[in-house]
């Protein structure tokens, strides 16, 4: 009953709520990140597989400016990652406007992360069960270690959470969330500013 009816009304109920409260704070973040982003643009929109990998938009706050090289490349992550932008991501403020795509039904608070859409062709027939729920801002591979670990296992934790979502592993995951985002652990992994693409393997 959790998982079909009740989860979706709080995650509704939830949005709610969470949107009047930081209003304030999405306004202000954006002020700041139209400036530190050189004219790239302050929200973030990219195609993801929601439940059932049906593809929707998923929304960000936009770290990142769109300098490029003389060739037109655009830079690596690591010189466009804004120091405002830096920021942004560490305290995760980079995901409240996914609170939108929850009221849209994209997505819940808690669920798997949404990964990029050419990334569906190289899961197993097992990892691809992370799309029987809906991907959350936070899931319980967030908890174990973030982008710090490698894909495989974050996929790993996916599964685990698809077989065991109840309504008190929820409730762990979001109180350890706000604890992880607080020591600020597994932001990126070691060496690079973001997270490396996933091949399949990795």
């Amino acid at each position: 009953m959790y998982k079909h009816f009740f989860k979706r009304c709080i995650s509704i109920f939830g949005a709610v709520i969470a949107l009047l409260v930081v209003g304030w704070l999405i306004i202000i973040v954006a002020i700041i990140l139209h400036f530190a982003n050189k004219g790239a643009g302050v929200f973030f929109k990219q195609e993801r597989p929601g439940k059932d990998a049906k593809i929707y938009k998923v929304l960000k706050f936009k770290t990142m400016t769109d300098e490029r090289d003389a060739d037109g490349k655009l830079l690596s992550d690591e010189k466009r990652l804004t120091k405002v932008g830096k920021i942004v991501r560490s305290l995760s403020i980079d995901e409240l406007p996914q609170l939108i795509n929850i009221l849209k039904g994209d997505m819940s608070f808690i669920g798997p992360r949404p990964w990029k859409v050419e990334y569906l062709p190289l899961y197993s027939p097992e990892q691809m069960r992370r799309h029987e729920v809906r991907p959350g801002i936070s899931g319980w591979a967030q908890v174990n270690g973030r982008n710090a670990i490698s894909f495989t296992k974050r996929l790993e934790y996916d599964i685990y959470y698809v077989d065991h979502l109840t309504f008190w592993l929820d409730v762990k995951i979001f109180f350890m969330t706000i604890f992880k985002v607080f020591k600020r652990e597994g932001i990126s992994e070691e060496g690079q500013a973001t997270s490396e693409a996933f091949n399949g393997h990795n």
